[in-house]
């Protein structure tokens, strides 16, 4: 059977989605008006309406995110949220609190969010018998648990593929809550794991001073595409919805031509999931775009090292080696003498010589990093890309027909004015002008008899028509699918739910307590609690150990006193080891 592969493009707003699914995305995701996990991303119903409308022309999909926790002063307004999108035509909503499917909402799809925090087989096996459609799985997992997932469930697995990279367990952070009452869980995360931490051991010595311990590369995966899809992988994910339109443009042009190349070497495996081939006028890099420098993460390796940008939380860019590279106007970066990581704008190159916008000092063999590419980003700003449907068009005596590659089929009658041609007619041409169509002409087969002549303007009339009937075969015939059938008999695994499974109201308690589940502690952030002391805050399989060469596993050099701690400005936590599963854990002092 051959299976359909999803590229999933970011959105922060409608324009673009647009782009994103103009330049090959099978499908974007976009936060709504609320209860969305980038707060600073979300949109109106009108937009979302706009995008769904121009993505359903291409068979490509719209997903929703309403996936942080909600209140339970909120219950009626995310029922009404949810049923908005639903009458809409968003495809599907991506759902962390279980609440959700206790709420008065119509059968709309349901995908669990990373934020459901899926890392076993038999929670991913239980989100699918209660209802989810799709689950996107942890950033963390290794391949080998990835096809383990992939080999417990029948519904279609969800994988970052590239973007930032969250350090705790997704769903499992409640370091900004704890520290500055800002929920991760509510959209709201202060981004503490990129700030410079000072590591001490329990006698006060200092391990390493002012290092951005916590703050992890950006994920990128392209070249082990095949490899993710082998393992069970079918949507490939983009993180970024509070990235600009340029970042969207070029990494899902960069996955999209990948993915078209897994393909078209197994089409009897693998297909797109949505309709149109998109042109490009530039050739994608992704170093050009914003990334902290590049990780593979836990994908390939299960205790990776370098998995850190300890010096600085910016953006990497591209390593510039000649200079005669740069241009005016770039941006670059660079290490100063005392190792921070500072910047400037060029004014010009002169041999080995860079002039700059600003008096810098830039160290004898510094690394140059470009941030800005004054002409790559004037070229991103322009359009960019086309995405064209292919159709066949016969004509005949009696009628005119077409075909397209989303199974859209249409005949109209040939009522025109007929006369008798003083020479042959070649009315493939009039048919290929589609102008600003989302069409394509690939074939066009003339059955009638060549001494029929038919005016020009009647079959531009004929044309436009033709192409109305497919618009609305297309609207017809979208395939909507809808939230699966819960399994009322399936038990959760556990019987006691601590804050940390993020139960926030009186419909996720009932669902759990339906499910098998016996004690139920709320979520902080609907608990009222804010004594976080000794809670622990993060989990994570990032080991400070390991990055730093001190894995207790690998016997690593330099001795210390345990507990460790890490600590930024008045923020101070305490960490612990699980050396057995590999993990550490962050706790609140």
């Amino acid at each position: 059977m051959v299976r359909k592969l999803e590229l999933l493009a970011p959105a922060g707003n409608a324009e673009i989605a647009m782009e994103a699914i103009l330049h090959g995305a099978d499908a974007v995701y976009m936060g709504a008006s609320s209860h969305g996990a980038r707060r600073n991303a979300s949109n109106s119903l009108d937009d979302i309406k706009r995008v769904v409308e121009f993505a359903h022309i291409f068979r490509a999909k719209v997903y929703v995110t309403v996936n942080t926790i909600v209140y339970e002063k909120e219950i009626r307004q995310v029922e009404r949220l949810i049923t908005e999108l639903y009458r809409i035509g968003v495809d599907a909503i991506i759902v962390q609190d279980m609440g959700i499917l206790r709420m008065d909402i119509p059968p709309i799809e349901l995908h669990a969010s990373t934020q459901c925090d899926i890392r076993t087989p038999e929670k991913a096996r239980f989100l699918q018998d209660v209802g989810f459609s799709q689950l996107v799985l942890p950033r963390e997992l290794t391949l080998d648990e990835i096809r383990s997932m992939s080999e417990s469930v029948t519904v279609p697995l969800e994988s970052f593929v590239h973007g930032a990279l969250c350090v705790s367990y997704s769903g499992r952070c409640h370091a900004s809550f704890a520290t500055c009452g800002r929920s991760a869980n509510r959209g709201e995360c202060a981004q503490l794991c990129r700030l410079p931490y000072t590591l001490t051991d329990a006698e006060g010595r200092v391990i390493r001073r002012d290092k951005h311990l916590l703050s992890l590369r950006d994920l990128n995966t392209i070249d082990i595409l095949p490899k993710l899809i082998e393992a069970g992988i079918s949507s490939f994910k983009i993180e970024g919805r509070l990235k600009e339109e340029s970042y969207v443009k070029n990494t899902v042009s960069a996955y999209r031509h990948a993915i078209d190349a897994i393909i078209s070497r197994q089409k009897d495996r693998y297909a797109r999931s949505s309709a149109g081939r998109s042109e490009v006028t530039f050739t994608p890099e992704l170093s050009k775009s914003f990334n902290r420098g590049f990780t593979h993460y836990f994908i390939d390796e299960r205790r990776p090292k370098g998995i850190i940008s300890p010096d600085t939380p910016k953006s990497m860019g591209e390593i510039i080696e000649d200079l005669s590279a740069l241009n005016n106007g770039d941006g670059i970066s660079f290490f100063d003498r005392q190792g921070r990581y500072t910047g400037a704008m060029v004014n010009g190159v002169q041999g080995r010589r860079i002039i700059t916008s600003r008096p810098v000092e830039i160290p004898a063999g510094a690394v140059i990093h470009r941030t800005s590419d004054r002409l790559w980003d004037k070229q991103l700003q322009r359009p960019t890309a086309s995405r064209k449907i292919d159709i066949e068009v016969t004509i005949d005596d009696s009628g005119l027909s077409a075909s397209d590659e989303r199974g859209c089929q249409v005949r109209i009658p040939l009522d025109c004015t007929r006369d008798v041609a003083r020479q042959p007619q070649d009315y493939s041409r009039i048919f290929a002008k589609l102008g600003n169509t989302p069409y394509r002409l690939v074939s066009f087969n003339s059955k009638l008899d060549p001494t029929v002549f038919i005016p020009a303007a009647e079959l531009t009339e004929l044309r436009r028509r033709l192409l109305a009937a497919l618009d609305e075969a297309n609207l017809t015939t979208y395939p909507y699918h809808y939230r699966r059938k819960e399994d009322s008999g399936v038990r959760y695994m556990t019987e006691s739910l601590d804050f940390r499974d993020n139960v926030a109201n009186s419909l996720a308690e009932q669902f759990y307590h339906e499910h098998g589940v016996k004690t139920i502690k709320r979520a902080l952030e609907a608990s009222g609690q804010s004594n976080c002391k000794d809670k622990r805050l993060m989990t994570t399989r990032h080991c400070i150990l390991r990055e730093l060469g001190m894995c207790k596993k690998e016997k690593g050099p330099g001795k210390y006193s345990e507990p460790l701690y890490i600590q930024s400005g008045k923020d101070s936590f305490r960490l612990e080891f699980n050396c057995r599963d590999c993990e550490m854990h962050v706790i609140g002092r």
